[in-house]
């Protein structure tokens, strides 16, 4: 199997999903789909913003060359950004299912 094929493959299905999703938006002009939108867009920058946050965690823990005070913060960290990452989570079905339930 020629795996350049194969991931070319995958890479078409993925954009002709993208346009299809860029379709459906630009035909939804509703008051409800642009709110969610742009809530979603938030709610993904939150996201990225919390596992940058897991990163930089680790990143402190593995570096803390045996300091106690180090390790602590770097473990508080990663503990934070998952706690944030659930939240973001739960905030996305919480909100995509009030907006589908505005909309139907």
């Amino acid at each position: 199997m020629n795996l350049f094929k194969f991931f070319g493959t995958a890479a078409d299905k993925a954009l002709e999903g993208v346009t299809e999703v860029n379709k459906t938006a630009q035909a939804e002009t509703g008051l409800e789909s642009q709110i969610g939108l742009i809530i979603n867009g938030i709610i993904g920058v939150i996201g990225v913003v919390a596992v940058i946050m897991i990163i930089l965690g680790g990143i402190s823990y593995m570096t803390s060359q045996g300091d106690a005070a180090k390790a602590k913060k770097g473990r508080d960290t990663i503990l934070y950004g998952v706690i944030g990452l659930i939240i973001v989570l739960l905030a996305f079905a919480i909100v995509n299912f009030v907006l589908g339930a505005l909309s139907n």
